[in-house]
């Protein structure tokens, strides 16, 4: 008999729940502070606001509506069945929880719009969108839109899909400058720019480690101070300066934000002539730091 495999059903529980929370924030962002104000961060979202102003129809069912072209065009270019099951509960979700935002925050909340400050609206829409489409891209989903044609269309002409992103949802941005006026179009850039910078911190994480390179001529003192005194791995190769032609050695040392200022006494004390570079890092995966682990493969 097949054995059950707790831990794939658990990260699977834990992928589901991520995506609904996170689809959930990044429709009430959008429902909440962009509706009202037609203001969006570009894609279908923006489109769905611009058809919505002129046939009356909701913009959640819009937002599906005009998904199903970019689903077909996914199905056959980016992974068949497998893609078009991920990414259809993606959008479903999004419009649902965007129409349901509409329906009743009007009724329950003391004012809606909950506030007529547009630069706020667009802060907070931004924010709050952009972590949910954070939390939505960690669980190795997507809620569909232009991401969808900017994949395609980066996959048949190698053009980098930020590009790719800038062309597609500045074009909607655009479209909706002129259906709503310049101001609006100049909100809806900088919701854009919020929701990328929300949505990279919701993935990535907050900066927590800086990474250490040090130009040295005393490695082996050096190296045996660095991990006694932080406990942390020192990885070193020799190399040659480019304007003197001398040898000398670069040492390599990942640690946490609070051991900085450690490590630069460490350094200063054991070589005063030392050249050091002190960098951030998004993460650090490994030994004496977060478990890297194996991602189960979905689908």
């Amino acid at each position: 008999m097949r054995r059950i495999n707790l831990g794939a059903i658990w990260a699977e529980f834990v992928n589901l729940f991520l995506i609904t929370v996170g689809i959930a924030l990044a429709a009430a962002g959008y429902a909440i502070f962009q509706v009202p104000f037609n203001i969006s961060a570009g894609g279908i979202g923006g489109l769905s606001i611009v058809v919505n102003h002129f046939t009356g129809v909701s913009v959640g069912l819009l937002y599906g509506l005009l998904n199903v072209p970019l689903l077909v065009l996914g199905f056959y270019q980016l992974g068949r069945w497998r893609f078009l099951m991920r990414t259809l509960v993606g959008v479903a979700l999004f419009s649902l929880f965007t129409d349901l935002f509409l329906l009743y925050v009007p009724h329950f909340a003391p004012a809606f719009p909950i506030t007529q400050d547009r630069l706020l609206t667009t802060i907070y829409g931004g924010i709050v969108g952009g972590i949910g489409g954070g939390l939505i891209y960690r669980a190795g989903a997507t809620a569909g839109g232009t991401g969808i044609l900017g994949r395609v269309i980066q996959l048949r002409t190698g053009v980098p899909l930020s590009q790719v992103y800038l062309y597609t949802d500045g074009l909607i941005v655009v479209t909706m400058g002129i259906v709503f006026g310049w101001e609006i179009a100049l909100y809806s850039m900088l919701a854009l720019f919020l929701n990328g910078l929300a949505s990279d911190y919701a993935l990535e994480g907050p900066s927590s480690v800086r990474t250490a390179m040090i130009v040295t001529d005393r490695p082996d003192a050096l190296t045996t101070a660095l991990m006694e005194g932080l406990a942390r791995g020192v990885s070193r190769w020799p190399i040659q300066g480019g304007y003197t032609g001398q040898t000398r050695h670069m040492l390599l040392c990942t640690v946490y934000r609070p051991q900085v200022q450690e490590l630069k006494r460490i350094v200063a004390e054991t070589d005063e002539q030392a050249f050091l570079v002190i960098g951030d890092a998004h993460q650090a995966l490994g030994a004496g730091f977060v478990p890297l682990k194996r991602r189960r493969r979905r689908g």
